[in-house]
């Protein structure tokens, strides 16, 4: 499976400029997905039938309302895509086609689809060259807010990030600007008076450093609602053991109501294919 992908990455890089820059961004999207599915999805699915591969699951702190997350999570087999990974995909995200976060998704929010969700993402995907959080030339920016609107038909989406260029309104979606890095800038976005009700869904896909990770989710824990989930998106190996440190000597004794789940998901080629799940229990 390595080797196709590999080949796969091959023949993007060589002929995938090209393509770009003919086809129209709507055009060039729609032949990126349909080549995903014949080339990833339809594999997988069959694949999925017949091999598992959960992500291994390790938990910190013992909240006294447990929602079993860990036991939850241990039972997503990461082969089998879902209709999170073909939306996401869809629309340009590579949450389902670099990594497997999609198919960890379906399993934790997949039940609460028509709920009146208030979900929010940082990092909307920046195609910047100038900055260290860009996407490259495929980006998409909002991509991933815009399958979170058609996931959660009723749900109000929030996003923010660094590059003011790419913030936008559309129906039921609204950006900001954030600086991860500056806890100040980080203050300032919660005081907007659209994120003052909390949230139930926060994703934390921005700027992929330690401290900025760190930073993000020691401002914006308190800010999850009740019962809410908040994600932090591609840690990078070389950090993992700084994450199991803190998580067991810092937060789970910092934050008691909270369960916190790292979840190291099997290799798709890249070195930030883990993600840290927390759940926030009754206050």
């Amino acid at each position: 499976m390595k080797a196709i992908e590999l080949r796969q990455n091959t023949v993007k890089r060589l002929v995938g400029p090209l393509v770009h820059r003919t086809l129209s961004p709507r055009m060039f999207q729609s032949v990126r997905f349909g080549s995903w599915c014949l080339s990833l999805y339809f594999p997988r699915l069959v694949t999925s039938w017949f091999v598992k591969r959960p992500p291994q699951i390790r938990s910190f702190g013992v909240a006294p309302t447990r929602v079993d997350l860990a036991k939850r999570l241990q039972r997503v087999n990461v082969l089998a895509p879902t209709k999170f990974c073909r939306v996401m995909t869809k629309h340009g995200s590579d949450k389902g086609r670099a990594h497997n976060y999609t198919t960890v998704y379906s399993a934790l929010f997949r039940e609460r689809h028509d709920q009146p969700l208030r979900i929010f993402e940082l990092g909307l995907g920046t195609n910047s060259p100038n900055l260290p959080s860009s996407m490259g030339v495929f980006g998409v920016p909002g991509a991933s807010l815009r399958g979170w609107r058609e996931l959660f038909p009723n749900a109000s989406v929030f996003g923010a990030d660094i590059d003011r260029r790419i913030l936008f309104q559309e129906d039921r979606i609204k950006t900001f600007y954030c600086d991860q890095l500056d806890r100040s800038s980080i203050r300032e976005l919660w005081s907007q008076p659209d994120l003052q009700t909390g949230l139930d869904i926060i994703i934390e896909d921005g700027l992929h450093t330690f401290e900025a990770n760190v930073s993000f989710l020691e401002e914006s824990l308190h800010h999850l609602r009740p019962g809410g989930i908040y994600i932090c998106e591609d840690i990078m190996w070389d950090r993992v053991g700084e994450w199991y440190d803190r998580l067991e000597t810092i937060y789970s004794r910092q934050y008691p109501t909270y369960e916190f789940v790292f979840a190291v998901l099997p290799d798709r080629g890249n070195q930030a294919n883990n993600l840290l799940v927390v759940h926030r229990g009754a206050n």
